[in-house]
């Protein structure tokens, strides 16, 4: 009778079946890709951020000299750097709930029917958003020009003064804002075009026999059930603003009075002008920090709207 027992206890390995490698055979070119362009470049770069690496240092390796945390010792003592960290932090402050809301808006707007001129208007929307920066730059730059721009043409006829748009500081990061703003706006329409389009009608019908007026089942259904879309619009924009470049690079190449430096700009400025890659290097890898904190920022409140 023991004997039969021990038996019927014994584990079977019939149930079980063999690991294929066949899924790890199809991830391992992005696995790959994602090690070659991604993590090899952070640890590469994190290394020259320890160095004084320069031309000479890229010609002959000899020429590289270790030197700790000099590169972060000066980067923290640069008044320059302090200022692109201002400048950059009063782009995102601004520049993030603008294009979220402006994005949100016109998806709102967009998606009141399906007519054909509607679906014009979804077009010029997204035509900024695959539009050269350079084009744009040299377009902007005529409208933002005190003499003879548009927007001061537009003024005079109000009696009002001629706006310095990128002669001032404070003015010309906002005039970069406004122009990043139009141009960010594309992309982010079609995300909430998208989840907008994917909501049930049902709900809209019974809120609407329920007595429940536009703005409530706005507040009720819409923003809810666009939670999702919103966190990850969130999350790709301020990692873009955080890495804001091409706008002060070819408007203003962060002037007046590095009023519209960027650290993007800073890390560009001291890397390709100045040929101190070891003090890019550095700056790159405090960049790199901040929009790790601030992305874990995003998943940790997220994560706390999803357990209420």
């Amino acid at each position: 009778m023991e004997i039969v027992r021990k038996k019927a206890i014994k584990p079977s390995h019939e149930g079980k079946r063999p690991i294929s490698s066949v899924p790890y055979v199809f991830i391992a070119p992005a696995v790959l890709l994602l090690i070659v362009f991604a993590v090899l470049p952070i640890i590469i770069a994190l290394g020259i951020s320890f160095t004084d690496m320069d031309l000479r240092g890229i010609s002959n390796w000899a020429n590289i000299s270790f030197v700790g945390i000099e590169n972060y010792r000066v980067l923290m003592a640069d008044p320059i750097f302090w200022t692109a960290m201002y400048n950059t932090f009063f782009y995102v402050i601004i520049g993030v709930p603008l294009v979220i809301f402006s994005s949100l808006g016109a998806a709102l707007l967009l998606n009141y029917s399906a007519t054909k001129l509607f679906r014009f208007f979804r077009v010029i929307y997204y035509m900024p958003a695959i539009t050269n920066i350079v084009a744009i730059a040299v377009i902007w730059g005529f409208l933002y020009n005190v003499s003879y721009g548009l927007f001061n043409q537009m003024l005079s006829v109000f009696n009002a003064g001629p706006i310095p748009w990128l002669e001032d500081p404070t003015i010309a990061k906002l005039s970069l804002i406004l122009l990043a703003v139009w141009k960010g706006i594309g992309i982010n329409m079609l995300i909430y075009l998208a989840a907008l389009q994917s909501i049930p009608k049902d709900y809209y019908e019974a809120a609407t026999i329920d007595g429940a007026s536009r703005v409530q089942q706005f507040f009720k259904i819409t923003f809810p059930l666009l939670g999702f879309a919103t966190f990850f619009i969130t999350v790709t924009t301020l990692i873009g603003w955080l890495q804001f470049f091409e706008e002060p690079f070819v408007m203003t190449e962060g002037g007046p009075l590095d009023g519209t430096i960027s650290i993007a700009l800073y890390i560009y400025q001291a890397g390709f002008s100045y040929s101190n890659f070891g003090y890019a290097a550095a700056a790159s890898f405090v960049l790199f920090i901040i929009i790790i904190i601030a992305t874990l920022i995003q998943f940790k409140l997220r994560r706390k709207q999803g357990e209420m």
